[in-house]
């Protein structure tokens, strides 16, 4: 898994089938600071998060694995919205105080 903040949307009316009533988030990566790190994706929302949440999210197989992209065409999967992190010992995030 991976982090990265959700710094948008997409929406979009004509889709496979099997992705209708799906939601897509905008990821931008991030890196164990919370800084920005290369790259932006878009993955299938599993958990109910929003903008500017920090989440975890899976690609490839793993990202199939949940009961909402079940058998579902999707590579990249939000799977947990993050409440904080550290890195030996030290506090690097914590949701409401760093948003």
């Amino acid at each position: 898994m991976n982090l990265a903040k959700v710094v948008g949307t997409v929406v979009s009316t004509q889709k496979e089938e099997s992705l209708v009533g799906l939601k897509f988030l905008i990821l931008q990566k991030i890196d164990l600071e919370g800084a920005p790190a290369d790259g932006t994706l878009v993955a299938v929302d599993a958990v109910d998060a929003g903008p500017g949440e920090i989440v975890l999210f899976a690609t490839g197989s793993s990202g199939r694995q949940t009961v909402r992209t079940d058998k579902r065409p999707c590579d990249a999967v939000v799977m947990a919205i993050v409440d904080s992190w550290e890195v030996a010992g030290q506090t690097k995030y914590k949701k409401g105080v760093n948003d």
